[in-house]
């Protein structure tokens, strides 16, 4: 076939803004991948060659060098992770060696590094606007993290690891989705007895459509977590909790061996790249800056936080013996959840169920998008475009100007075919262009408690939470105005990616934000006050226990990149257990490996690796930043607008210290998280 009639014949190589997702078969990857990998060997040894053009857009076409290949990486690897089958699992595998290859071959490139060190000294360079030269400043250091200055040996070993890394944690992912997915428990409407009736509905008939009887239980969130908090049945609890526990161990689909592997490879990977561990490598440009601070800051939380988290377990223990007896036995890991629900409607009056009626998801999504619109300027609206699967929606975004500047996909409920979580991505990246304004292009996926029959889906409050968390990673995408394509949006240091995402939780408990979409999706009725009232004084039950576990990830991950070494003797899933263990308020079996399903930091060559403290570190910016609007106004435009200005529109053009900074007036309060927690005082 010819080099046009492929081009013809294949979607993935005639991408216009639209994706044609309705037309992309896995068929097409490999074939696309090989396309594009061609053309852009080409594109890469003109670069090298720069020197001899004078650098004419030399930072400019190295910005965009590799945009088509990694658009269609993200498609294939976004299709496999959607709408899953056995034909998008080869299709994905194939490209990984090729594509990581590729990439680890392109910063190590001997003609390129000597042609941008080349362009540094020259009077181009020099006058580069200060965006640009940060650019030019960054790009240089990536290479020199990359393995640019290694010899020819070490190049070579680094090409090995990076292609190794790929697979390996390629199959990490697979195995914990396919195993999600394998698993599924019928049983009869007894066991069900304390499940809220919406999901007993939804269990009936999702049996009902696999010509079963009963009840189809599975380890979907909208399903493992309500019988984990409420079902009566404690052996119902604890089949679905040691089912859970089994994701990434079963024969055939076992982590466990893969863990020792990942981490090894990430540790000689730094060693070779002159680090004295992937921590250090992963953190050298993010705020933390290494592996010892980002240690330093989670034991230092771990430790304001432990007095608060001992009175809030031996507060339950007591509720707990009172209601079962001295005689019932220690409270399991299949217990906590459930009979802390119970402790908080006695102490609260309140069960977050009462909430579901009044969060359609229709009208959160109105919501949110009229408070966006309030505080950022920007308008929503849905549109049409071919979708991957029918439940996928198509929206686009418009600036106070009426210019277009983003559209973006949802795709919000569970399948089989399906991985599990929530997170946000990026298909193409816009920003300002010579004749105006491209626009960006993204996606929001979730796995949330679906439609039941003529019942809309009806979201819990975490859920709602989690809707808004996607929705401002969407933004910081949507808004950014950054002419360099690898600066803009999302493609920040990530432990400040979380900052514009988890603001915007901060409206979900804000009564005039409330008064927008909380409306029951029967009657229409307003969120009742009383309602609105017990659940903010219940906001903050348990808080240092939900703190402590966030902590015990975030210091699994440190100590198994910094401080064990996977030459050594021990286990590291046993170690991981170790570090887990304070920071449960209960036993943990000796066989718990729950690090064997941990995505975030085995699914991908970096992914959180070394970096989920993020998450808090984040969440310390998030909460002393919305202070701000507490303070200003939460509708207040100006306030939004600075917010806009000082990080939305700007993704990674300046130090991110800096930006905050710009917003706040000053450095972020470390106080402020643990303040808004209850786990200290207000001032």
């Amino acid at each position: 076939m010819s080099p046009d009639a492929v081009l013809t014949a294949n979607p993935l190589l005639n991408l216009g803004f639209k994706i044609p997702f309705d037309r992309i078969l896995p068929e097409h990857a490999e074939d696309a991948v090989d396309t594009l990998l061609a053309a852009t060997r080409e594109k890469l040894e003109r670069l090298a060659a720069a020197p001899g053009r004078n650098f004419e857009a030399f930072m400019e076409d190295l910005d965009t060098l590799t945009e088509q290949l990694d658009t269609v990486n993200t498609i294939v690897s976004h299709l496999d992770g959607v709408v899953t089958s056995d034909a998008w699992q080869a299709a994905r595998k194939a490209i990984i060696p090729k594509v990581s290859e590729f990439r680890t071959m392109l910063g190590l490139h001997p003609g390129l590094w000597a042609a941008l060190k080349a362009y540094a000294d020259t009077p181009q360079a020099a006058a580069l606007d200060p965006v640009r030269a940060r650019h030019l400043k960054l790009t240089i250091d990536d290479f020199r993290r990359g393995g640019a200055d290694l010899p020819e040996a070490g190049r070579t070993r680094l090409t090995e690891l990076n292609t190794t890394l790929a697979e390996i944690t390629n199959e990490f992912g697979k195995n914990v989705l396919d195993a999600t997915a394998a698993f599924e428990l019928y049983v009869p409407e007894g066991r069900l007895a304390g499940v809220p009736v919406r999901v007993q509905d939804a269990t009936r008939r999702d049996a009902q459509e696999h010509g079963q009887e009963g009840h189809r239980l599975t380890l979907h969130y909208p399903v493992y977590g309500p019988i984990l908090t409420y079902a009566d049945d404690r052996d119902l609890r604890r089949e679905l909790w040691e089912a859970q526990q089994r994701v990434g161990r079963e024969p055939g689909r076992d982590n466990r061996p893969l863990i020792r592997q990942i981490l090894s490879l990430r540790r000689e990977k730094a060693e070779l790249l002159g680090f004295r561990d992937f921590a250090d490598y992963v953190l050298e440009d993010r705020m933390a800056g290494g592996g010892a601070a980002a240690l330093k800051f989670e034991r230092d939380l771990e430790d304001r936080t432990r007095a608060a988290f001992d009175a809030e377990n031996a507060e339950l223990e007591a509720y707990y013996r009172a209601q079962a007896g001295d005689s019932a036995p220690a409270l399991a890991a299949w217990d906590v959840a459930y009979w802390a629900e119970k402790q908080r409607q006695s102490k609260y009056d309140f069960d977050e169920e009462q909430l579901r009626p009044y969060f359609p998801m229709d009208g959160v999504l109105a919501g949110l998008f009229e408070i966006t619109r309030r505080v950022f300027g920007v308008t929503v609206t849905q549109a049409q475009a071919p979708g991957w699967h029918p439940e996928v929606r198509y929206y686009d975004i418009h600036d106070d100007a009426g210019v277009h500047i983003a559209s973006f996909y949802t795709d919000w409920f569970p399948r089989d075919t399906k991985r599990g979580g929530a997170w946000m991505n990026s298909f193409f990246t816009g920003g300002p262009r010579e004749h105006g304004v491209e626009p960006h292009l993204g996606l929001m996926c979730g796995n949330m408690t679906p439609p039941s029959g003529d019942t809309p889906a009806l979201l819990s409050i975490s859920e709602v939470e989690t809707v808004f968390h996607e929705f401002g990673h969407l933004l910081h995408h949507a808004l950014s105005r950054v002419p360099v394509k690898s600066l803009a949006g999302t493609n920040v240091a990530w432990d400040f990616v979380e900052l514009p995402s988890q603001i915007m939780e901060n409206w979900v408990m804000e009564r005039e934000a409330l008064d927008l979409f909380a409306r029951h999706h029967v009657t229409g009725a307003a969120l009742p006050a009383e309602l609105y009232d017990r659940m903010v004084a219940a906001r903050n039950y348990r808080a240092a226990n939900f703190s402590m576990r966030q902590y015990s990830l975030g210091l699994t991950d440190l100590t198994l990149h910094v401080e064990y070494d996977p030459a050594g003797d021990a286990d590291p899933v046993t170690v991981a257990r170790g570090v887990m263990a304070r920071f449960y308020p209960y036993a943990l079996p000796e066989d718990y490996a729950m690090v064997a399903s941990f995505g975030h930091l085995f699914s991908s060559p970096v992914g959180y690796g070394a970096g989920y403290y993020s998450y808090k570190w984040a969440e310390v910016l998030d909460a002393d930043a919305f202070t701000r609007f507490a303070r200003e106004g939460i509708f207040n435009r100006d306030t939004g607008r600075a917010f806009v200005d000082a990080v939305l529109a700007r993704g990674n053009s300046d130090d991110p210290a800096a930006l905050y900074r710009e917003f706040m007036g000053r450095d972020p309060d470390p106080d402020a998280l643990l303040r808004r927690s209850g786990i200290l005082p207000t001032a």
